[in-house]
């Protein structure tokens, strides 16, 4: 798959679901000021994957925030079960710690199939983490405890993401993916 097409749907779904409904608040003013790295990883097996999430770490700790504040680390073919790539995340979690950024970069996971824990598959709160692509998000901590400090109430944005998927149903959200 293409690398251009990878990100333009990832974009896509960030523009139209993440920040057209606020389902992070942070999101847009690192996007407007093109902040954020889109990486696709062509790795063909997790060891791979794991090489390029070490060159990310590394390279997200090291370059100046104001020139790239976040990662978007995908993978458009690997790990498409859920359960796997959620297994996968803890490998992700201890490569972090390997690399000495626990309490300096966090991972946010993505997926297409992502499901929370206690809800069914279809559960339209399940979409708020539904990405393209298996994503991983590099996240330095400073800049969520900026966001955070200036967002009051920011431990109610999960469930007042879920409230906005729940108003907008499912023909709602469809609808954000149809072509003009």
């Amino acid at each position: 798959m293409d690398d251009e097409v990878v990100i333009a749907a990832m974009r896509q779904w960030i523009e139209k679901a993440v920040i057209g409904l606020n389902l992070c608040p942070f999101a847009k003013a690192v996007t407007v000021k093109n902040q954020v790295r889109y990486v696709v990883s062509h790795a063909p097996h997790l060891d791979g994957l794991l090489e390029d999430l070490d060159r990310e770490l590394d390279f997200l700790a090291e370059v100046d925030p104001e020139a790239v504040d976040t990662t978007l680390l995908i993978h458009p073919t690997l790990l498409p079960d859920f359960l796997d790539f959620n297994d996968f995340m803890q490998m992700a979690e201890a490569a972090v710690e390997e690399h000495g950024l626990e309490g300096v970069i966090q991972i946010a996971s993505f997926h297409p199939q992502f499901q929370f824990e206690g809800t069914e598959p279809d559960d339209l709160g399940n979409h708020t983490n539904r990405a393209p692509f298996p994503t991983l998000h590099l996240l330095r901590e400073s800049s969520i405890e900026r966001a955070v400090a200036a967002f009051p109430e920011a431990e109610t944005i999960y469930e007042r993401n879920i409230e906005t998927l729940q108003k907008l149903g499912i023909e709602g959200w469809q609808a954000l993916w149809r072509k003009p």
